[in-house]
């Protein structure tokens, strides 16, 4: 079935051909430069595939071919035979004749039994892939194909015009991106003859076809026939080797994973042409390191760039491995793989990675810890051994004290540097309570251990701690001490007893008392019993008192060596009595001598003692001298009163005596003046330095008339 479509297609082609070409010349090149062949299972050693058609009008002297592809060759005949078996020889074959007159290039495609019925359209497609149309033209220009990078001389020929106009003053003009337009002068056209040249090596990769006109003129440059299409095709040639552009290649695989795992994929690009062999990439690992505990830890798959480990789950052990990280060396070559082909490398890093594969281990069974009592921190480090990976959860150690912790006195922490468990006393300990404790201590890892691995009992240890015995200072009971007292008691009353406990019960200590702190000093404490009484009145309104509270410390101090001290403090809340006079004011008033109010000023009481020693407040004038009274005072409410002017008053400074009394039991008086200057006044100014030459005291006026009065009746 292979060998009759080859010959259909060719014989199709070739009749297409003979009808297009029946009236011309010979055109030196192949005959037909485009074959299609269906792919087959194998490409079978020495068969042939099929027959090509070389002629140069003058006889092939010399004729040669070279095939793009080193499995074939090209017999003197034109036959198409495979070298070797194979199952696989890429997508396109070019196939290059050179005689000693002419060269030619023949594209061979190879396309499955999809591509079949599409493959014959485009050979049919004549004035596409040929040049011509359907009707007769004076123009034959068929595509010319070129291959990169021929070495020169240039201008260098790579094909021919056909026209049946040639005559005399008959000439060709080629025309477009390569030809007259930028880049300019690649090719060339024999104004008469109708030879192409180019005159530069060209890159496939900077253009892979040009696209031409010919045009058939007369010698003024009228156009005669044309423009025909010229198409112009680059071949490739194997000059790009493949590139790694994505790296760096970084993949992780979980140790233990079962052989076949994908660990990553790495690709590479070459700049040839994607449809020929030159950009036909296969993979190979060429190093791996280390070597251990294989050297073909890894395969790649050679056309997808699928790394995959190739050992089993049992050799995956990162514990075991010399280094968890592993650099592969990997080659990418075109030409598939061929030895000619061109190569590039990468390393690609392959990481392996922990899981939760080993529990963690106490060093020892039992750990010992000595810690003074009252003391808190940490008392010891708990070291435990695990094999897994220290930057992950499976290594890192979570740690529970499971047993002895009833007082919640311990708590255990991670050294996140070390991963050591730190057992700390958080609350001091008490010797007399007990002088051993037993924790037992289970360690876990973050991350859970995978279904086959169990915490063993070395995932537990205990920890004896012995605590030692310290002289601890006596404690006070309570402490704070708290009692109430009136001020001014009598000098020498008990205020309080205090009771202090030396804590070290076994030691039979005796505890003597003193005083620490007694701001006011107004306390005494006896050294061996405790009591205290006081030296001096207890006065609430001291400023030693705060919010109606003397503070007072004292210390209980053993006879221990060294002796140790405990402090207990007193709060004594002092009750009022009524042992502070009222207290007038203003003392000081000042008024001017043309002033028409009457009231003159203000007064306000206060008190430092508490209700009921203080307001209601009563106020009282007192005796005034003289035939005349001057002044007259009202109450306004509880804490104030009004001094009001009973007549005109001469510009004078004036005493006038005045009485408070508070409201305690028994009621205090306090009995005191209020200074009053009136003064000059005007244009709202006040002027009082003339008062101070004209001071008069009521009392003074007083005895001055008592005086005289007395004279007068002594004189009768």
């Amino acid at each position: 079935m292979q060998h009759k479509t080859q010959l259909a297609l060719s014989f199709l082609l070739s009749q297409v051909l003979l009808l297009a070409c029946a009236d011309l010349e010979c055109v030196p090149g192949f005959q037909q430069k485009a074959f299609y062949i269906e792919e087959p299972f194998q490409f079978t050693e020495d068969q042939p595939v099929l027959k090509l058609k070389f002629d140069d009008c003058k006889g092939n002297n010399k004729l040669t071919f070279e095939v793009s592809n080193p499995d074939f060759k090209v017999e003197y005949d034109g036959t198409l035979v495979a070298l070797k078996n194979m199952s696989e020889a890429g997508r396109t074959l070019f196939v290059h004749a050179q005689s000693e007159h002419a060269e030619d290039l023949a594209e061979i495609l190879i396309v499955d039994e999809k591509e079949k019925h599409g493959a014959l359209k485009e050979i049919l497609k004549i004035e596409d892939n040929l040049g011509f149309l359907r009707q007769k033209r004076a123009i034959l220009s068929s595509p010319v194909l070129v291959p990169e990078n021929q070495r020169g001389p240039f201008p260098k020929y790579i094909g021919k015009v056909v026209s049946r106009s040639v005559g005399e003053g008959v000439r060709f003009r080629l025309s477009g991106k390569g030809a007259d337009e930028d880049p300019k002068g690649i090719f060339k056209i024999n104004e008469i003859t109708g030879d192409i040249s180019v005159t530069q090596v060209l890159d496939r990769e900077a253009a892979a076809s040009y696209e031409l006109e010919v045009e058939i003129t007369d010698v003024n440059g009228k156009i005669i026939d044309g423009p025909v299409r010229l198409e112009v095709l680059v071949i490739d040639q194997n000059d790009n080797k493949p590139l790694f552009k994505d790296g760096p290649y970084v993949g992780h695989v979980m140790e233990g994973s079962p052989t076949g795992t994908t660990v990553m994929r790495i690709t590479a690009v070459d700049g040839d042409d994607a449809n020929t062999d030159n950009a036909l990439i296969r993979y190979d690992i060429l190093k791996q390191t280390p070597d251990k505990p294989s050297p073909n830890m890894f395969f790649i798959d050679p056309e997808k760039g699928d790394i995959v480990t190739v050992v089993s789950s049992a050799l995956l052990d990162r514990e075991t491995m010399e280094t968890p990280q592993y650099e592969l060396v990997i080659e990418a070559k075109d030409l598939g793989g061929h030895d000619v082909g061109l190569s590039g490398t990468a390393t690609a890093t392959i990481v392996i990675d922990d899981k939760n594969d080993h529990a963690p281990e106490f060093t020892k069974k039992e750990f010992l810890a000595t810690v003074k009592e009252g003391i808190t921190g940490v008392i010891v480090n708990l070291t435990i051994r695990d094999q897994d990976d220290p930057a992950t959860g499976a290594w890192r150690a979570v740690y529970t004290i499971i047993n002895g912790n009833a007082g919640q006195s311990f708590e255990i922490h991670t050294n996140p540097q070390n991963n050591e468990g730190m057992l700390s006393v958080v609350k001091p300990l008490d010797y007399e309570i007990s002088a051993f404790h037993r924790l037992m201590i289970k360690v876990e890892n973050e991350d859970p251990l995978v279904p086959d691995i169990v915490y063993g009992p070395s995932s537990t240890a205990t920890v004896q701690i012995t605590v030692e015995d310290v002289n601890e200072g006596p404690i006070f009971h309570p402490n704070p001490m708290r009692v109430t007292k009136l001020e001014n008691i009598p000098i020498g009353s008990k205020v309080l007893t205090v009771n202090a406990t030396d804590p070290d019960t076994l030691q039979h200590q005796t505890i003597r008392y003193s005083i620490y702190k007694d701001p006011a000093g107004w306390l005494e404490i006896s050294p061996t019993n405790g009591t205290i009484i006081t030296t001096a009145p207890l006065d609430r309104e001291s400023a030693y008192v705060q919010n109606d509270t003397y503070t007072a410390l004292f210390l209980a101090i053993d006879n221990g060596h060294p002796p140790a001290t405990g402090t207990g403090t007193l709060y004594i809340t002092l009750g009022d009595v009524n042992d502070n006079v009222p207290s007038l004011y203003p003392t000081l008033a000042k008024v001017c001598d043309d002033g028409k109010d009457l009231r003159i000023v203000v007064l306000g009481a206060t008190d430092k003692d508490l209700p009921p020693n203080t307001d209601p407040f009563t106020f009282e004038l007192s005796k005034q001298a003289g035939p005349e009274k001057m002044w007259r005072l009202a109450t306004l409410n509880d804490t104030h009163a009004q001094i009001i002017l009973l007549q005109n008053l001469q510009k004078a400074n004036y005493n006038i005596p005045i009485s408070v009394t508070d409201s305690g039991n028994p009621p205090l008086t306090n009995n005191t003046e209020l200074k009053l200057q009136v003064c000059a006044c005007r244009k709202s100014k006040m002027d009082c330095s003339a008062t101070d030459a004209l001071h008069i005291s009521m009392t003074l006026i007083f005895l001055s008339l008592f005086s005289l009065l007395c004279k007068s009746f002594s004189v009768l």
